[in-house]
């Protein structure tokens, strides 16, 4: 049986299901040791009707916490990035990937800073070619398409074709990352999926899309892939196993109009296991 032990970094958002409130119990779901470094601490995430949120940064427990694990020997079989607190943090968690991954060990990034052609509350043009950079090396990067944008300098459609997705792909690669996993691609009205690139080899998932906007939908999917990767399954079986997991946290939620700030993955959970354990 696979056990892994795996890092994840990215913030807490206290309320909103989200981050590593998202990432946790998913991971530990899918059968892996979940282990976190917090980037910040939020009272509730950025988006929607939240305002006056609370903000702590994080950024100089990073090194500190990276320090600590050396000294006790702690190693992991992968590291997965979310939403970081500021720019600096981008070298410190080069400096994880450096120094805490055993050899061999698998890098993810989820470059979570923008949807709908913007970049999130907070976060600047310096921020996203500091993720960017983070991508040099990755094992898979899980952009969308605003974020793929940000992050190339190519501009952002609302409507994607073929020519258009293949140009983000290629300009991703470029930025060094060994496979993409592009989500939010929409060639057929009605409809939305994945396009997973890796060296040669390209594939498309299309699944119905749900005409409502939710928040936190990023992670879930992101951390539903990656718990499903680190099991064994290849990418595009991973990247189809979360899509149909968002999906069904998506549906577990619209028949609630006050469940506005988040989608009800843990509802969903008892699929993603049984998804994992059919293909296992």
């Amino acid at each position: 049986m696979s056990y892994k032990r795996l890092l994840t970094v990215q913030d807490i958002s206290c309320l909103g299901q989200c981050s590593v409130t998202a990432a946790l119990p998913i991971l530990s779901a899918c059968g892996h040791e979940t282990c976190i470094i917090p980037s910040a601490v939020l009272s509730t995430h950025t988006g929607g009707s939240f305002t006056g949120y609370t903000f702590r940064d994080l950024t100089e427990d990073l090194p500190a916490i990276c320090r600590h694990w050396l000294r006790q020997g702690v190693s992991f079989d992968a590291v997965y990035t979310g939403y970081l607190g500021s720019t600096r943090q981008a070298a410190y968690v080069r400096e994880i990937f450096q120094t805490l991954l055993k050899p061999g060990g698998k890098i993810v990034v989820d470059p979570a800073m923008g949807d709908n052609g913007q970049l999130y509350a907070g976060l600047d043009a310096r921020y996203a070619q500091a993720i960017a950079g983070l991508c040099a090396g990755a094992d898979v990067i899980l952009p969308n398409i605003t974020e793929a944008c940000l992050m190339t300098g190519l501009e952002y459609r609302e409507q994607a074709d073929e020519a258009y997705t293949a140009r983000l792909l290629s300009a991703l690669l470029d930025l060094g990352a060994k496979s993409v996993v592009l989500t939010g691609v929409s060639y057929e009205p009605g409809t939305t999926g994945v396009l997973v690139r890796s060296g040669s080899e390209q594939r498309y998932y299309q699944h119905k899309h749900i005409p409502r906007m939710f928040h936190g939908t990023g992670d879930v999917y992101a951390s539903g892939f990656v718990g499903a990767w680190l099991k064994g399954l290849g990418l595009f079986e991973a990247a189809k196993i979360a899509a149909d997991f968002t999906v069904d946290a998506i549906r577990y939620t619209l028949d609630d109009p006050e469940h506005w700030y988040g989608v009800k993955f843990e509802l969903a959970l008892p699929g993603l296991i049984d998804r994992l354990r059919a293909e296992l």
